[in-house]
């Protein structure tokens, strides 16, 4: 058995408008938008009478992409931990970018906040990590000089 490739990555929020606008503005592109429910859902997530609103994003490039899902039922009332970058499972995409500090720019009026600093690897790569929707860490990394 191989793997063909990563297809998606998914991401609950409490706001699916908000993340839908926090990615359209990273630059990802609205692939559709669905309600789902049903016998198949509740037995693929093991939830009983489940019923979420999803969006489907995808890069300019056309091969990531990301499922933002909101649940109507059953509601939760954990909470995601805001923990930091090295607990392992915390969630972090990382993004290519043509500007980190332009990027972030744009993704502050949407609730983006910077975790540590953005800084530089060399004079190779300049990175930043900002908690976005439902405080998954973004990771924005621009590339400095062209790879040899």
């Amino acid at each position: 058995m191989t793997v063909y490739r990563l297809d998606h990555t998914g991401i609950v929020v409490e706001d699916l408008a908000a993340a839908i606008a926090f990615f359209v503005e990273l630059g990802l592109e609205l692939e559709g938008q669905a309600s789902v429910e049903g016998a198949w859902v509740d037995r693929l997530i093991a939830l009983d009478d489940a019923k979420a609103d999803i969006a489907m994003l995808r890069t300019p490039d056309g091969h990531s992409r990301v499922e933002i899902s909101t649940f109507q039922r059953p509601v939760s009332t954990a909470k995601a931990p805001w923990a930091p970058v090295n607990v392992p499972g915390i969630p972090r995409l990382t993004f290519m970018v043509d500007s980190v500090d332009d990027t972030f720019d744009r993704l502050r009026p949407h609730g983006a906040e910077l975790v540590g600093e953005v800084t530089e690897y060399e004079d190779i790569y300049r990175y930043g990590y900002f908690r976005g929707p439902a405080g998954v860490i973004i990771g924005l990394v621009q590339e400095l000089q062209a790879s040899a």
